[in-house]
């Protein structure tokens, strides 16, 4: 009976003592509680590349950046937030290239069909530079580092002007689902002729349908703020992508197909030890000019020097591959890569090493159809290994890769690349 009436004194004690906590505590608490709901809310806008106001949302992405077309490119763009509105949202960009002196720009909008699936239908008018041989998937989540480091060496973009429809919808937490209906007009800025038949085309339009998947079965999700969050990123990963083109669709001039796969995998193997593996193909058939074929995300400048080529290693691009130097209507890549425990030197001095191995093959048909561009394929095995050190300073780092097999190249030092990698990301 005592010990009974002990518990209940103290439930009455703790009770009280809450119900006497003077008014200005508990507006104190409420006012911590809700800047660091805010202070949560605004790190995670700006880890995937915006920075928030009120109602609109910057994106860095296109404050700067640069490239051997445009040189330095700048402007501003960003999307409306949830306080605009949680049903509606406009986005869109504008930026400004210093070496071509060209304004290119973005305006889409989007309104909510249903909220438990996240279906978002979405119309934009872009109008914009693409990387020729560029292929990327329409679900994959947005991705924001202080650069692109491929972007700085690329030279070879085509314009492109697009008017799509998209609908976004989630048919399970573990598979997403994109489908888009595009018309697009392609002006490429170099060189270059599709011979279809005996006619040459320079410029060309184009009118597609894309149907994006992305399975990730293994990943964990929870319900925060009405919103599906993925709170356990699980492997392996799988993308799977077809495109169709129509000819005499909106006076499009080609017929052609595609399907792009990709299967990430990602294990531990101790404390801070990680391995990536890293699968990607593409077969594309039919009436394509190379504007729409692959390339194998190369990242070697064409000079003379390994000093000369020394620039900024890409997160999954081949670093001894040169730019332009191959494309293909079918191709696949595997990457791996594995990331050893930091070297614990210090509290502030933790580099890491990454032991990396890279694989390419390709095929085309019909090479004699593309005019203007010379370039090889890749029917061999396409080989580089190699290592990166990162993090030794302010996230900066080296990279070292050696290009051998089959396409090992005859002048020794032309299969080497040494470059730095920056792997600062928010």
């Amino acid at each position: 009976m005592i010990k009974h009436l002990v518990i209940v004194l103290l439930l009455l004690t703790a009770v009280t003592g809450r119900a006497q906590t003077p008014k200005r505590a508990l507006d104190s608490i409420t006012k911590v509680e809700r800047d660091s709901i805010r202070k949560a809310e605004f790190l995670q806008n700006i880890g995937v590349g915006y920075f928030p106001t009120k109602y609109w949302n910057f994106d860095l992405r296109h404050l700067v950046k640069f490239n051997q077309f445009e040189g330095f490119r700048t402007g501003v763009g960003g999307i409306t937030n949830e306080a605009f509105s949680e049903k509606y949202r406009v986005n869109g960009y504008v930026v400004y290239g210093f070496k071509d002196k060209e304004v290119k720009y973005s305006i889409g909008g989007g309104v909510r069909l249903h909220e438990g699936s996240g279906t978002w239908l979405n119309a934009t008018y872009t109008d914009d530079l693409q990387e020729t041989g560029s292929s990327g998937f329409l679900t994959d989540k947005r991705f924001f580092t202080f650069f692109e480091p491929r972007l700085l060496n690329i030279d070879l973009f085509h314009r492109k002007i697009t008017k799509s429809l998209s609908l976004e919808h989630r048919i399970s937490n573990h598979l997403l689902s994109e489908t888009e209906v595009a018309v697009s007009r392609i002006n490429p800025t170099y060189n270059y002729n599709f011979d279809l038949n005996g006619e040459l085309f320079n410029t060309f339009a184009l009118s597609t349908a894309t149907v994006s998947l992305q399975w990730s079965p293994f990943s964990q999700f929870e319900m925060v703020d009405k919103r599906v969050d993925e709170v356990v990123d699980g492997f392996p990963k799988f993308t799977l992508q077809y495109t169709k083109g129509f000819a005499d669709v909106f006076n499009a001039d080609f017929n052609f197909g595609k399907v792009d796969f990709r299967t990430i995998h990602q294990f531990s193997l101790g404390e801070d030890s990680i391995t990536n593996l890293t699968l990607v193909g593409g077969l594309a058939g039919g009436e394509i000019p190379l504007t729409h074929l692959y390339h194998a995300y190369p990242n070697n400048i064409n000079k003379d020097t390994i000093l000369q080529r020394f620039s900024v290693a890409g997160l999954n691009s081949f670093e001894t591959m040169y730019f332009n130097e191959f494309f293909s209507d079918r191709f696949m890549t595997f990457q791996f890569k594995h990331f050893l425990r930091p070297f614990n030197i210090s509290d502030w001095f933790k580099p890491q090493l990454v032991l990396i191995s890279r694989h390419a093959l390709g095929n085309m048909r019909s090479r004699d159809r593309h005019i203007g561009i010379p370039f090889e394929t890749l029917e061999q095995l396409y080989s580089e290994s190699g290592f990166e050190i990162n993090k030794l300073i302010f996230g900066f780092g080296l990279s070292f890769a050696y290009r051998y097999g089959s396409y090992h190249l005859p002048v020794f030092e032309d299969n080497f690349a040494f470059k730095f990698t920056f792997n600062l990301s928010l």
